[in-house]
């Protein structure tokens, strides 16, 4: 089985962002909270002023961040086309590994991985270093799916095998709670609308995981609706 922690998955899948690019245009039709927005908040209750982003994707997060609360944000990311679109927002982004952060103890009041921590090898460690970098009451947000998040989709899928991630809403707790005092789970539910069967098409075959299933995806009509469920992880000492 295909895991999303796979290093060859990972460097394939985040070397442009095509894939990525699918995958946030169908949440656009989402209903509910806005786990972004949830996240956002989060690193905002602290009034940081040194950010760190690692895994920032298009850089979407750490520009709100950078521009909204006039932060001080480096993001870290394996993939240089992701430095490169995060670099673009006017946020300094650099290439690097979660697993062996380039920067000294303590240097941050805030650190942010939002849908990235199951896309790490070494789930403990990354935590262990998002924990050294951050000041001695800093705080972590983590941001992760649910295994059965849009489940109704998966399912018409047939028996694809486990689901389960490295780090997801069922167990991302537990390397968390080993270098933080305090985990609040802030739990987003809502629904995504995939108005035929060929917008769930493209869906799946933007799914790191699940991509060579795609054409096993029975015809339907009408919009097919999937429940959500995002968890954002809140960490300190």
């Amino acid at each position: 089985m295909t895991r999303l922690n796979d290093p060859t998955l990972v460097r394939r899948e985040y070397a442009d962002e095509s894939g990525l690019s699918q995958r946030i245009a169908a949440q656009e039709s989402a209903s509910g909270p806005d786990p972004r927005q949830v996240a956002f908040d989060a690193v905002a209750e602290v009034a940081p002023r040194r950010v760190l982003e690692v895994g920032p994707g298009r850089g979407e997060l750490a520009g709100r961040i950078r521009h909204e609360l006039g932060a001080d944000l480096v993001a870290v990311d394996q993939s240089p086309r992701m430095v490169e679109l995060t670099r673009a927002r006017g946020v300094k982004a650099i290439v690097g590994d979660v697993q062996e952060l380039p920067f000294p103890d303590g240097q941050f009041d805030c650190a942010l991985a939002a849908w990235m921590l199951y896309h790490v090898p070494d789930v403990d460690r990354a935590v262990r270093e998002l924990r050294r970098v951050l000041r001695a009451n800093g705080r972590l947000v983590a941001v992760t799916n649910s295994e059965r998040t849009l489940s109704e989709l998966w399912d018409l899928l047939g028996d694809v095998g486990s689901r389960s991630d490295s780090f997801s809403a069922e167990n991302g707790g537990w390397p968390l709670l080993r270098h933080f005092t305090i985990v609040e789970r802030r739990d987003v539910h809502g629904t995504v609308t995939f108005a035929d069967r060929e917008a769930a098409h493209r869906y799946v075959s933007a799914s790191p995981r699940w991509s060579r299933l795609a054409d096993r995806l029975p015809f339907f009509d009408g919009p097919l609706e999937a429940s959500r469920h995002v968890v954002v992880f809140v960490c300190e000492p």
